[in-house]
């Protein structure tokens, strides 16, 4: 048995072994959530998100590939930590290889000086009893949810709360832009990316420092992806600065599909009902530009009660088991 890093960049055929192994594992513990097409997983894997760095590992022996592991040090905040994605093929589990693959984890984060490594599992699936098993803790919870775009209700529920968020916004315009940040709303978009400071997130976590050079990084994996990108801020009409946006990405590889970015609204514009209207007012930007859409996908932290609220009222569904995030303290040598 060998654990080899590779480079994504430079090794297509080890990506796809990766993806395989991605694939079957989703569809068998979460088929209800949508998950990353080719394209998008190629684009993922060698900088997660927004750009931090990442080892990529993959493991076989005398049978094939036994398993893979991407493992992110964070390189701006939270250095205390690293995050890895961990797989083993569904008919090769409980065999000892996942705990193979976690040890070598462990050694490469602390190696890095990381005291803490977490995760993510489903409530209820093999992950989480794995999880468990380690000596990893629970921490916050990902609730997924859809939004069936041909419901026939919807356009009566749009109609509704239109009625109420525009009053209550006024004094605020929209702006839109499909693909990266226009440089003139460049350090508004990263302040609004602060704006999540005050999001539900596991203790010990910090929360994550934005700038315009960080938005650049995170447009990055877009690009790479090949996904589209859609935005919509609200601006205040009296200072023209952008009080909140809301943004959606759509993959060509999935057409039907809308992925929910993220949604924020800067505190010192809240109150406004902003986020509803923004919600609004994408609806009808996606009807114009990829009338193909059948469903909306998104993603909520347990407690941000005021986002999961207006999802509600939009008439999301919840779509399977939370996605929880796992803790494992390492010991320092």
């Amino acid at each position: 048995m060998g654990i080899e890093r590779f480079t994504p960049a430079e090794d297509a055929e080890r990506v796809r072994d990766c993806y395989e192994i991605y694939r079957t594992a989703c569809q068998l513990d979460a088929p209800e959530v949508p998950f990353l097409s080719p394209q998008a997983f190629e684009g993922w894997l060698p900088a997660g998100w927004i750009g931090d760095p990442r080892d990529n590992w993959l493991m076989t022996d005398g049978d094939g590939v036994a398993g893979w592991y991407s493992l992110e040090l964070p390189a701006r905040d939270n250095r205390h930590r690293a995050s890895v994605m961990l797989m083993v093929p569904p008919v090769r589990r409980r065999r000892g290889l996942g705990t193979a693959l976690l040890r070598h984890a462990t050694g490469r984060a602390q190696a890095g000086g990381r005291g803490r490594l977490n995760g993510f599992a489903q409530d209820g699936s093999p992950g989480e009893r794995f999880a468990r098993t380690a000596g990893a803790t629970p921490g916050v919870g990902e609730i997924h949810r859809i939004l069936d775009l041909a419901s026939p209700g919807l356009t009566g529920r749009i109609a509704g709360l239109r009625a109420g968020a525009e009053p209550a916004s006024a004094g605020y315009s929209l702006v839109s832009w499909d693909g990266p940040a226009p440089p003139q709303y460049l350090d508004q978009v990263a302040g609004i990316n602060r704006a999540l400071e005050d999001a539900p997130r596991d203790q010990g976590t910090e929360a994550q420092q934005w700038d315009g050079a960080r938005v650049r990084e995170a447009e990055k994996r877009v690009e790479l992806q090949g996904v589209r990108i859609y935005t919509v801020a609200a601006r205040r009409d009296s200072t023209g600065e952008l009080g909140g946006f809301t943004q959606v990405e759509v993959n060509p590889e999935q057409p039907d599909q809308a992925f929910q970015a993220l949604t924020a609204v800067v505190r010192a514009h809240r109150g406004h009902r902003l986020g509803l209207r923004l919600k609004l007012a994408m609806l009808d930007r996606l009807a114009q530009a990829e009338p193909q859409l059948q469903q909306m996908f998104t993603g909520n932290a347990e407690g941000n009660d005021h986002m999961i609220a207006i999802n509600e009222a939009l008439g999301y569904r919840v779509a399977g088991q939370p996605l929880r995030s796992w803790e494992l303290a390492l010991t320092q040598s």
